[in-house]
């Protein structure tokens, strides 16, 4: 069994075929789908997949790149937004990227503390984009932990590797995506070998960042099983060990699924 902690169902090209999508992800192994919110005009259809879709979970959070237009959004309606499907087991995307800055900084952030607040309300896990802001977001995490705890994933970790390792420390959760794979990405690879196996998780961020051998095309939870895999070898134990390890992980951060 293996789990996509985070991809976007409701982008193209998958939103046009979303039954052969999802049967696809099924037969090769994929049993739970995690589809993550990024801005609240699309909340509606993630409560519709979730709905129609027994093996698919949503969250509802809002990218760093939409705080510009969602300066109004408070963590009281996060919370809100969250209440509506008991499907709805996360609080996110959010965070900081400065790499793009399509928001003003103080919005970004303003926005990324709004979502924890939340996540410390509900204890729900929060799932964090961070991007060219690895202090920032490191201080933001640590400051609100040491108030009251909250549960952390990091979301397609590309970062460095002593970013990684502190955040590990704070108890969070990383996530690795298909970048991992890319031949480019060998500090990366290093990292998440060393990376205690407890503390893992595999996403695909489909339809973006689709892993070796399939670069360049538009991803989907099914191809999920090539990064598995490479990380598999990477670590010298099975594919099957592997996915068993970061599908207890997602529960442990998660809960189980119904």
């Amino acid at each position: 069994m293996i789990i996509d902690s985070h991809c976007h169902l409701t982008y193209e090209p998958m939103s046009n075929s979303l039954n052969e999508t999802i049967d696809r992800a099924n037969q090769d192994g994929v049993k739970y789908i995690l589809t993550i919110s990024t801005e609240d005009k699309s909340y509606n259809k993630i409560i519709n997949i979730i709905t129609k879709h027994k093996c698919v979970f949503g969250t509802y959070g809002i990218h760093p790149h939409e705080a510009k237009s969602h300066q109004h959004i408070k963590a009281s309606d996060i919370i809100e937004k969250v209440n509506l499907n008991k499907k709805v087991i996360g609080i996110g995307e959010t965070g900081l990227d400065f790499y793009y800055n399509h928001s003003e900084k103080n919005d970004q952030i303003n926005c990324f503390e709004e979502h924890i607040y939340a996540a410390q309300e509900n204890n729900l896990p929060i799932i964090v984009h961070t991007r060219s802001a690895e202090k920032e977001t490191f201080k933001i995490l640590e400051k609100h932990l040491k108030k009251k705890h909250f549960k952390i994933l990091i979301h397609c970790f590309t970062g460095s590797r002593e970013f990684a390792f502190k955040l590990i420390d704070l108890g969070a959760y990383i996530s690795a995506s298909g970048v991992v794979t890319f031949k480019k990405s060998l500090d990366l690879a290093n990292t998440f070998r060393d990376l205690p196996n407890n503390k893992i998780l595999v996403e695909t961020d489909a339809p973006y960042l689709s892993p070796v051998p399939l670069r360049g095309k538009p991803n989907e939870p099914s191809y999920i099983i090539h990064t598995v895999k490479f990380l598999s070898d990477l670590k010298k134990i099975s594919f099957e060990e592997f996915s068993e390890t970061t599908s207890n992980n997602f529960f442990n951060l998660f809960g189980k699924l119904n």
